[in-house]
């Protein structure tokens, strides 16, 4: 197949890795990628947000599927511009794609769903915002209503603070004031094909900067797969992912097939897990990052095979994907000073040393190339992935190959995994 995917971080490239490591081999193209992906596959100066110009590339280049990666093509209504003209996209359509885009709907949907999820007041105004925050009290979860790259979100029990990101987000929208829940979380990413759903392995990410889960949130500094953990809770990871099937994925994606709008893609369910039980923190509408990095090395079925079946209608007759029982971990190093403004323009070493530990590949995240230099470009700029017969094995792995990169003022967490791993 050619095989279009739409991005340029992180994600992209693990998802481009993951395709590059399929037989018979297929032709693929990024747009507009990074210098990374740019080493793997060739890349095309393409806005993905406009979906005439992703539209008219995949026609005249005669693409057999598009794979959106991030949030805003799908928001700005690309896969639906594809679906009109006959082209398979893995990507839900605008009206779908608001259940990332606003977390107003996504609330309603669940509730019209019966999806366990926490509660939630909408606020338009600071005066709306302080009685909820004052309504459920400390501690405080604060969230931007539209897209926030993953920054819109605060967990406090500043009650000044969370008044404060509150003030920032009313300024683009309106805020979601919700319930805390405690517990662990757990992502878990869905394939759909508009009426049925095939899960992928859970993961778990560290969204907070620092290690010990300080710091500002950020959109995500590590991640490991499996979660043996799971077993001990519910007596088996397909257990787990049963009960999510059952009681959060196929009540959503029929909700909003019987609206209309049919979910066509990759369903991303941001679980915790309660002393009451599973609820739903969010959902997004495509693959996580940094999730992704270490959910699809594990892949033994062909992505490619998968994604198609889901955009062409036809999981239904698609096996459950297999995967390796090796783990995956991976740690991010970001530029100094990420997440508020990341120094940018500083020169990356020893990424061919990195590569040169066993088990080890780099997602590029933000990255050019100046000469035979790469030079970082954003906040987030590498994913070390690091797979291993164990967390302890894999966890070794990572961190060995990040100790050869030198950049600048980096920052990573050093725990990715150590929980685990112990």
């Amino acid at each position: 197949m050619k095989i279009l995917v739409l991005g340029s971080g992180a994600r992209e490239h693990a998802i481009v890795t993951a395709l590059l490591r399929e037989e018979p081999r297929h032709e693929i193209v990024a747009a507009p990628g990074n210098a990374g992906i740019a080493a793997d596959v060739p890349c095309v100066a393409l806005d993905a947000n406009d979906p005439d110009a992703v539209t008219n590339f995949a026609i005249a280049d005669n693409v057999d599927l598009v794979v959106v990666g991030p949030e805003a093509p799908l928001v700005a209504g690309v896969a639906d511009a594809l679906r009109s003209r006959g082209i398979p996209v893995f990507g839900p359509g605008q009206a779908a794609a608001a259940l990332e885009g606003s977390k107003t709907f996504a609330k309603r949907i669940m509730d019209a769903a019966g999806v366990p999820t926490g509660r939630a007041v909408r606020a338009g105004s600071l005066a709306e915002a302080e009685a909820a925050l004052d309504a459920f009290g400390a501690p405080y979860v604060v969230k931007a209503d539209g897209l926030a790259a993953g920054k819109g979100v605060l967990v406090t029990s500043d009650r000044d603070a969370a008044i404060a990101h509150s003030t920032y987000w009313l300024q683009h929208g309106s805020v979601l004031i919700e319930e805390f829940l405690d517990g662990a979380e757990v992502s878990l990413f869905l394939l759909s094909d508009g009426h049925t759903v095939l899960p992928l392995s859970p993961a778990q990410d560290y969204k907070r900067l620092a290690d010990g889960d300080a710091g500002p949130n950020t959109g995500g500094m590590g991640a490991y797969s499996p979660l043996p953990w799971l077993d001990r809770r519910f007596g088996s990871e397909q257990a787990f992912v049963d009960e999510v099937i059952a009681t959060v994925a196929l009540p959503t994606v029929r909700q909003l097939a019987a609206e209309g709008t049919p979910f066509i893609g990759l369903l991303y369910c941001g679980l915790i897990l309660t002393d009451a039980g599973i609820r739903v923190i969010e959902f997004n509408a495509r693959f996580g990052d940094p999730e992704t990095q270490v959910v699809l090395p594990r892949l033994i079925t062909p992505l490619s095979g998968l994604l198609l079946a889901a955009a062409s209608g036809e999981l239904s007759s698609v096996p459950r994907p297999e995967f390796s029982t090796d783990v995956a971990v991976t740690v991010v190093l970001a530029s100094e000073n990420y997440p508020e403004t990341p120094i940018t323009g500083r020169a990356i070493t020893g990424l061919a040393a990195a590569l040169a530990v066993p088990g080890v590949t780099i997602a590029h995240a933000a990255t050019r190339l100046e000469g035979d230099t790469f030079i970082a470009t954003g906040g987030r700029v590498l994913s070390v992935v690091a797979v291993g017969s164990d967390f302890t094995d894999a966890r070794a792995r990572a961190y060995d190959a990040i100790d050869t990169i030198t950049l600048e003022g980096a920052q990573f967490r050093t725990d990715i995994a150590a929980r685990v791993a112990q």
